[in-house]
């Protein structure tokens, strides 16, 4: 499993955690800032996962999905994939590597100047977004961008606008599974040098969705702050997805 992973640039020494079909490194967030300013620089096509209890459990779901996971570098994220971890390895992961911190961190680390594309969320929280990176991180460009509501007839021609520009960093902010999907599905279509599935990070950069305080963070509790700001929106995510995916890690513990 970690072959394709490897020809997308990691490095050989890098360990991972087995989480059901997945297999997630374990860095902390400098290695991970790390990993795509060493793929930006070398060019090395690297697409990245960045995976939460919900992504996991997508994955036990539905296979196919799992697979296009099995073709990205996949990194942790939250509570539940820590929990995973610990549960079935009685090992931790260094670091919480959710997108809405790595994102912004490796923006502000790499000094190297970076040609970024923005994909997904709607028009106006992207513009929002990408006035945000544009001020706060000026050393990069923002080379690109569109919004994540396009049929699928239109795909050609968003992965010709992307290739356009040639970006080193493409953000996708889709969702999962479609971000990945996308991601892994039109690799060969798209001239970018790092891609990277964000999730909700342009509704937190852009201010449209508040993040939780710094306390609820630290408690690992991000996820009620969230259920509790859209309910309808999210309570099938983590009101039934918590405890099936606490089912899920128990039977595979049992399994070891």
């Amino acid at each position: 499993m970690l072959a394709p992973q490897m020809d997308l640039g990691l490095r050989k020494d890098c360990k991972a955690v087995e989480i059901g079909p997945l297999e997630i490194m374990r860095l902390d967030r400098s290695a991970a800032v790390d990993l795509v300013q060493t793929s930006v620089l070398g060019r090395h096509k690297t697409a990245i996962a960045i995976c939460n209890a919900h992504t996991i459990l997508t994955a036990f779901d539905d296979p196919s999905f799992a697979d296009i996971l099995q073709q990205m570098t996949l990194l942790n994220d939250g509570t539940g994939a820590n929990l995973a971890s610990l549960v079935l390895h009685g090992q931790a992961f260094p670091d919480n590597l959710n997108g809405t911190d790595l994102i912004p961190s490796l923006l502000k680390s790499i000094q190297v100047p970076m040609r970024v594309f923005l994909l997904g969320a709607r028009e106006e929280v992207l513009q929002r977004t990408r006035q945000a990176i544009e001020q706060d991180y000026p050393q990069h460009q923002v080379v690109g961008c569109r919004n994540g509501y396009f049929p699928p007839e239109e795909n050609e021609a968003v992965c010709a606008q992307i290739s356009s520009v040639n970006p080193d960093l493409l953000l996708v902010a889709m969702g999962n599974p479609a971000q990945e999907r996308f991601i892994v599905e039109n690799r060969d279509r798209i001239d970018a040098t790092v891609c990277i599935g964000v999730g909700a990070l342009f509704d937190f950069m852009s201010g449209s969705v508040v993040r939780a305080p710094k306390a609820v963070q630290a408690l690992g509790l991000e996820w009620l702050f969230r259920l509790l700001q859209e309910p309808t929106r999210l309570w099938k995510r983590y009101v039934v997805g918590i405890p099936r995916f606490l089912l899920a890690i128990n039977r595979l513990r049992s399994k070891t």
